[in-house]
């Protein structure tokens, strides 16, 4: 299978909306308190277009399977945000990639990596660790996600 990463564009908006709702929904997040109720979701390709703020979209086959975004939260720590894959895309390697893509990104211009996660998300939980991410009892900074119940952080 042939994937590739890229930057969001405008016309990718509503898709990688979509691939978000459709993996909250299999996770039971279609909830406030998770990214289900973030307003912006359909505006990544505006929000993620200054330094320190960028999304990318995995493309399998040309067709968006999924993305990831990078988010500042202070000068010196960014977040890990909306990394979702559907469920035909996952375990095909373009997880890693998208986050090997991320965070090459984050180091410069951060120390420290942030993500909030669910509990219920036991392979993504998994994933983070694989990749040096650590779980935290509290959260680094407060978000909109409050239903968010499992934190990690990583030094970059």
């Amino acid at each position: 299978m042939k994937y590739i990463i890229r930057e969001i564009k405008k016309d990718d908006d509503l898709i990688i909306e979509k691939i978000i709702r459709d993996c909250l929904i299999e996770y039971h997040a279609d909830h406030d308190g998770t990214a289900w109720a973030d307003p912006n979701l359909n505006r990544f390709s505006e929000i993620y277009n200054t330094d320190g703020n960028k999304y990318w979209v995995a493309l399998l086959d040309n067709k968006i399977v999924g993305g990831v975004g990078i988010g500042k939260l202070t000068d010196d720590i960014c977040e890990l945000q909306k990394m979702y894959l559907v469920k035909s895309a996952r375990g095909e390697g373009i997880a890693q990639q998208l986050i090997d893509t991320a965070l090459s990104y984050a180091k410069k211009y951060y120390h420290q990596c942030y993500l909030e996660t669910l509990d219920n998300m036991i392979s993504a939980q998994h994933f983070y660790e694989k990749n040096g991410f650590k779980r935290i009892k509290e959260p680094v900074i407060k978000t909109e996600h409050y239903a968010c119940d499992v934190r990690y952080i990583k030094n970059l």
